[in-house]
């Protein structure tokens, strides 16, 4: 419980009259809790003397900030949250400047402001500092136990609102406002921690507790790799969609980074069975083998392109989006883990059985598990054409919109997940998925309407009237006998977009009124995504965008990018 101003707050599960669980809280305590029991059945295979483990997140923050006035200027933001139209700046992220600048003073101000209200909450936020693209900034608190942590999150966008308006400013967390620039995400820091206070993904000196590291590193791999379309399916949202596999966000293609280190590691290990792992002042890692010589241990990923991440002591799941409920992908993430876990622990005990030595067990499921799971591993280039080839020969999935990737959740392995576990039913199931597919035939509708509406009420009647402007200009220049030619060029190519822009608009309507005709949710969601997302709003974006170049900047009638996105 907490005093939130003077309301006295009490986190809240949600169940129906007949039981089903209503909320995210839930499943994710049932997550937890499947979890804590298979990594402690797993850690006294190693020490007798743990008797839970714990999950942990720090959830890295990102949003972008806007003048208030601005953002009430765009109708857009206002309804979508997102700019639907908006020719780049021409200068945008490219100078990667901003990342290392300092925060713009208004900013600054309500970052502290927020802190303190944060604080104030118990919530403990540590970090403040830019991000990549223009007017857009994060935030990072201490890592805590999930349900903590989330509710923290949770909370503290509320509380960033607040005293944004505060401060005049609007703080926006789609995950991609803006076109052309970094989306925004929520990257999960996540983590096993005993009772006793050992870190299972920190290495260690100990050859004992590094077996012990090797055994949760394998096997969340493995889990990741088994489950890689339900872990797709959890981060699945509207803004989502526009956000992955563009500038910086990692790609719809699940894989696993781990760095040059750890593939050595496992490689090794996969080979022989014999890998020792020192920790000294600078983490040294020696492989026992002479042809390589020790390395130091790279404690961060160098990979932003990755969407699930090793960063030397945890995993960090950047996939997650910046208005994402992280509960979700938690559920998922740590439902899996615990699930790998209980099947780790059952092969090595049955291995312990037939009189294999219980260390040779171990290391003998291992090598099986990483033979297994490599092709979700993937070091190099996500936004690469090589790797979308590659990822198709592992047979990894690459579903780029959400109506597509939440049919994971409903498959007979997933579904079997969930019910064992005791986590959700396959009602419960069902009805989410239900609801998230209407919540994205809702989002579509909502961005189709405002894009509708400012092209035909806003965007064509101020090109019409400025290429009147141009008409009476191009006549005057005839009538004085001066060559017109740039003039009647550029009202000729007004008109062409003009003509796009009402043939795109009209053509979408008339989809829509088709696609509202579908009854079964799912195939109106992908009609949607596909005859109206996908085929419209790209081709009415691009026509507007081109004329916000042609039409005079005085007559323009939304606030540009350029005016929005270098806050001071």
């Amino acid at each position: 419980m907490f005093l939130y101003g003077r309301t006295l707050s009490i986190p809240t599960v949600f169940v129906s009259y007949t039981g089903e669980t209503l909320d995210t809280k839930s499943p994710l305590l049932k997550a937890l809790k499947a979890v804590d029991l298979s990594a402690t059945k797993v850690c006294q295979l190693f020490d007798k003397d743990i008797q839970h483990v714990v999950a942990s997140l720090g959830p890295e923050q990102e949003y972008f900030v806007v003048d208030a006035a601005l953002y009430m200027a765009r109708p857009d933001l206002v309804m979508a949250g997102r700019s639907v139209f908006g020719h780049a700046p021409a200068r945008g992220q490219q100078l990667e400047d901003h990342y290392f600048g300092t925060i713009p003073s208004r900013v600054y101000d309500f970052m502290r402001e927020f802190e303190i209200e944060s604080w104030k909450l118990g919530i403990p936020v540590r970090t403040r500092h830019n991000e990549v693209a223009p007017s857009q900034f994060e935030v990072a608190p201490l890592f805590e136990e999930v349900n903590v942590a989330n509710d923290h999150n949770q909370l503290m966008i509320d509380v960033m609102s607040r005293v944004g308006e505060k401060h005049g400013l609007k703080i926006l967390f789609h995950e991609k406002p803006f076109a052309g620039v970094n989306g925004s995400g929520k990257h999960n820091n996540w983590s096993l921690i005993t009772d006793s206070g050992v870190n299972l993904y920190a290495p260690s000196s100990s050859a004992r507790d590094n077996l012990l590291f090797l055994t949760f590193f394998v096997n969340t791999i493995k889990a990741v790799h088994e489950h890689a379309d339900l872990l797709r399916a959890s981060i699945a949202t509207p803004g989502n969609d526009f956000r992955l596999g563009a500038n910086e966000a990692p790609p719809a293609i699940m894989s696993v980074f781990i760095g040059a280190q750890m593939t050595a590691v496992l490689d090794e290990l996969e080979k022989k069975g014999n890998v020792k792992i020192e920790k000294g002042d600078n983490m040294y890692m020696k492989l026992g083998i002479d042809q390589i010589p020790e390395i130091i241990l790279d404690a961060t990923d160098r990979n932003r392109t990755s969407p699930f991440a090793f960063t030397g002591n945890k995993f960090e799941f950047r996939a997650v989006g910046s208005s994402d409920n992280c509960a979700t992908p938690m559920t998922a993430l740590n439902l899996m883990v615990a699930d790998q876990l209980d099947k780790f622990h059952t092969e090595v005990e049955k291995l312990i059985e037939k009189g294999e030595e219980k260390r040779l067990a171990i290391v003998t499921v291992l090598r099986k598990y990483i033979k297994e799971s490599k092709d979700i591993r993937f070091e190099g280039d996500g936004y690469s054409d090589e790797w979308v080839k590659e990822a198709a020969k592992r047979k990894l999935g690459n579903v780029k919109n959400m109506p597509l990737a939440l049919d994971a959740y409903l498959t007979k392995k997933s579904v079997e997940l969930f019910e064992k576990h005791g986590v959700l039913t396959h009602k419960e199931v069902e009805a989410r998925n239900e609801i998230r597919l209407e919540g994205y035939i809702k989002r579509v509708q909502i961005e189709a309407r405002v894009l509708g509406d400012l092209a035909m009420n806003h965007i064509i009647p101020t090109a019409i009237n400025y290429q009147s402007k141009l008409i009476a200009n191009a006549n005057g220049l005839k009538g004085l006998g001066v060559d017109n030619k740039t003039v009647v060029h550029t009202i000729k190519e007004i008109s062409e977009h003009i003509d796009t822009i009402k043939n795109g608009v009209r053509a979408m309507v008339e989809e829509r009124k088709r696609i509202n005709k579908i009854a079964d949710t799912h195939k109106r969601a992908i009609a949607y995504c596909d005859d109206v997302k996908e085929k419209y709003f790209d081709v009415i974006r691009d026509a507007v965008d081109d004329l916000e170049l042609l039409v005079d900047n005085e007559d323009w009638p939304l606030v540009k990018y350029r005016e929005m996105l270098f806050l001071r």
